[in-house]
């Protein structure tokens, strides 16, 4: 059994990540962190763009690892980021998340908003919602306090 995190490297994340570490914690169970590339070996920026340098499938994986662990690590302290596993897969998101999900049996899929004013979901959340195979959290972002 596990708690899993859908990792996308937006600062939107970090509250993902605390509340499931947070869950993981009160569940007594493992946390898993994924982060799905595109596969399609071109570099993107934070926001999805591309910059147009191309890349080698490892290479590619390489880069998600590092962005998955440099998040783990800004969201949580380093003890708690040490235990989180680390799965970076090809392929989109949503369909990733949920085959780590069924494969660790999860007990709980966290993921953050964009923190839009609207309404409706990302397109991720959406497609996890409705497939998933436990309870989906979705996390709004962090205000700042003031």
């Amino acid at each position: 059994m596990s708690v899993v995190v859908g990792v996308d490297g937006s600062a939107a994340c970090l509250s993902a990540i605390r509340v499931a570490a947070q869950e993981a914690h009160f569940r007594h169970t493992e946390l898993i962190a994924v982060m799905a590339y595109s596969g399609d070996r071109a570099v993107r920026d934070s926001e999805g763009q591309s910059v147009g340098t191309v890349v080698r499938g490892g290479d590619e994986r390489a880069l998600a690892l590092s962005s998955l662990r440099r998040v783990v690590s800004a969201a949580l302290d380093a003890g708690q980021a040490e235990r989180v596993q680390l799965r970076v897969v090809a392929g989109t998101a949503g369909r990733q998340i949920l085959e780590t999900a069924r494969e660790a049996r999860a007990q709980l899929i966290v993921l953050a908003t964009r923190g839009s004013v609207s309404l409706l979901l990302g397109t991720v959340s959406q497609y996890v919602l409705r497939r998933a195979p436990c309870p989906v959290l979705v996390v709004p972002p962090a205000t700042p306090a003031g």
